[in-house]
């Protein structure tokens, strides 16, 4: 399917500069926008999907939380995997500037909490509606797949490059192959997350063909699968305000790896929430070792304080059995495995119980241990980790350092950030980069 935007379309009084941006998400998109404001530049889109922006749709629970208003120092902050790669581009393209972006196009925009900026109607398709209008004289290919990056031998000067691209070979739905010519390549085809939307790795494939180095991919903002069994039985249920420390062996000595505070929520096969889905960008690699989630489920109170409370919940329930006794203080389904986990019975009248056995208690409300046995696969991460090596790239254009004419932007490269808005935002801004680095470029036509 080739489509057009309905648009009058502008005279070719220069000689123009041919691109074709392959993967119409969310950095393809931008990247497109803003090199349709260059009227020296023609820009082809192949999206191997039915429409654009299908990822995208799903974002945020279908509400996409695009990004995160807050300075370039907290985007850095909270990105995990190479942050000073980006220190360049979200300098020249913040969340202010994305915010102002989407707003000219006339979509409303709402901030919440912690900073989360969402279209105000709550829809994604309206952000992808946004984008859609900016696309003037982009020539947009639906349904179809980009089959080879065609490129050259090439040498500068100083010998920087090896090789130029020069074109791509596409085909359609019908398999009919179609050779197209142009002077630079923006590749923003994703990662393997959420496979059902298109994901397949091609940008990996074609990535490797021309020599980039890859670091290995693995799913990040995932649920985590636990050895336990007791997050079957407490599946379904959600701990709000806790605290969540995750550790590894490092060297023999044990290493936080992550801590925070947030929401936790119990899976038939192991743990999930935002405060899971963003430690699983930090622990995915050391996962082999082995990883124990720490769980304070009271970390508003010091040992201290905890036990002090127990005593007075206690003190009027001396008669009763200890899995009687504390339903003031936990939901109903974790009294039991709370207690297990401590080692006394729950048979145990209040009057007596023993010092030794309240500090066990209090214990294992402070810190209530899982062990990590793997995360959920691509078709439940919201990311990908890992992806082509930064060292590869140019950090102001987003150009390849040995193919002249290969831009990268998005979840292709191997950047990647906690939830919050953040990982758009590294979309937004490397399209962004990678969009001014074509426009800027001197090209050989």
């Amino acid at each position: 399917m080739h489509i057009r935007a309905a648009y009058f379309r502008r005279p070719k009084l220069f000689t123009m500069k041919n691109v074709i941006i392959i993967g119409g998400g969310a950095a393809g998109m931008m990247a497109a926008a803003q090199l349709a404001k260059n009227n020296q530049i023609q820009v082809t889109m192949i999206e191997q999907n039915e429409k654009l922006g299908k990822k995208l749709f799903i974002t945020g629970k279908g509400r996409c939380n695009l990004t995160n208003n807050t300075e370039p120092e907290e985007l850095l902050s909270h990105t995990v995997t190479n942050a000073k790669f980006m220190y360049s581009a979200f300098s020249e393209f913040q969340a202010q500037d994305v915010m102002r972006f989407f707003e000219e196009t006339g979509l409303r925009l709402k901030t919440e909490r912690g900073n989360r900026v969402f279209p105000e109607s709550d829809h994604s398709s309206d952000v992808i509606r946004a984008l859609e209008k900016q696309l003037l004289d982009v020539d947009v290919r639906l349904n179809t797949r980009v089959r080879e990056i065609l490129w050259e031998k090439y040498t500068e000067d100083e010998g920087k490059y090896t090789r130029r691209v020069t074109g791509a070979i596409v085909s359609d739905r019908n398999g009919r192959r179609e050779t197209l010519s142009c002077d630079a390549v923006l590749l923003a085809t994703g990662g393997y997350s959420y496979p059902q939307t298109g994901a397949t790795g091609d940008g990996y494939t074609f990535c490797d063909a021309l020599g980039l180095k890859l670091i290995s991919c693995r799913p990040a903002l995932v649920p985590f699968e636990i050895e336990e069994s007791c997050c079957h039985i407490l599946m379904g249920l959600t701990l709000k305000n806790i605290e969540l420390t995750c550790t590894a062996k490092v060297k023999n000595k044990n290493k936080v790896l992550f801590r925070d505070f947030g929401e936790l929520l119990f899976t038939h096969f192991g743990v999930s929430g935002p405060v899971v889905l963003s430690a699983s960008s930090y622990i995915g690699k050391y996962i082999p070792d082995g990883v124990t989630l720490h769980i304070d489920l009271k970390p508003a109170l010091s040992r201290e304080q905890l036990d002090a409370r127990l005593l007075r919940d206690f003190e009027a329930s001396k008669n009763k059995q200890l899995k009687n006794s504390m339903s003031d203080l936990l939901p109903k389904s974790m009294i039991p495995v709370v207690i297990d986990a401590s080692g006394v019975s729950g048979d145990t009248l209040i009057h007596d119980l023993t010092r030794e056995e309240r500090a066990a208690l209090v214990s294992t409300l402070k810190d209530f241990t899982l062990t990590v046995a793997g995360t959920r696969g691509f078709d439940e991460a919201i990311i990908t980790q890992g992806g082509v090596s930064v060292k590869e790239i140019n950090p102001k254009t987003m150009e390849a350092k040995t193919v002249k004419g290969l831009y990268l932007a998005g979840e292709l490269i191997d950047i990647d950030a906690v939830t919050g808005g953040f990982n758009l935002q590294l979309a937004w801004s490397t399209a962004y980069a990678a969009a001014q680095g074509i426009i800027n470029s001197e090209v050989k036509i």
